[in-house]
């Protein structure tokens, strides 16, 4: 492929790209206003943004494909180095917000693993009726010529709605126990 097409693809997709790169720009416009972490995750999105506009640049000017690849790995690394400080500081901004809440109002649960739990059972449930309607629904195509396919194809519904049930049941359970322990009188 020639270099010039590709230089065309990159400013094309790097035009494209205006959903992601304007609001990031206006974040880091807006200073103070915005959280660190959200102006720090503005600049790795400019910074790649940017990162493929200079590479298409380049490629419209001729240079070697080497010069491309040199600033490609410059880009991404310090781009990726933006986001994973990004993420934590907005992890610490969480843990923050979290501890003033908690200085605010003793009652309120902890951002923590309760909810990750609950969370991760719902969607193993999920994930455990979405396989077996799937595998229920495989066997009725397989036996849909003989007697046994009707029963079976009428059965992939009925195990996805008793999976989202279940899931349902449990999270509502899962709320009103920490409702229950927040309205609790303190002693």
């Amino acid at each position: 492929m020639a270099q010039h097409v590709l230089a065309l693809g990159a400013a094309l997709v790097t035009a494209s790209g205006c959903v992601w790169y304007l609001p990031a720009l206006a974040d880091l416009r807006a200073g103070t206003d915005r959280p660190v972490s959200r102006r720090t995750a503005a600049a790795a999105c400019l910074t790649g943004w940017t990162t493929l506009a200079c590479i298409a640049v380049l490629l419209f000017v001729g240079m070697i494909w080497q010069t491309a690849c040199v600033v490609a790995t410059a880009g991404a690394t310090v781009t990726a180095a933006l986001r994973i400080r990004a993420a934590a500081q907005h992890h610490h901004e969480v843990r923050e917000i979290v501890r003033h809440w908690a200085a605010l109002d003793a009652g309120l649960p902890q951002h923590g693993r309760r909810h990750d739990l609950a969370r991760y059972v719902v969607a193993a449930l999920l994930a455990c009726g979405l396989v077996s309607a799937v595998v229920t629904a495989a066997i009725a195509v397989t036996t849909a010529s003989g007697t046994g396919g009707s029963w079976t194809l009428a059965a992939a519904p009925a195990v996805v709605g008793l999976a989202l049930a279940t899931a349902i049941t449990y999270m509502r359970s899962v709320r009103r126990r920490t409702t229950a322990a927040r309205t609790r009188p303190l002693q």
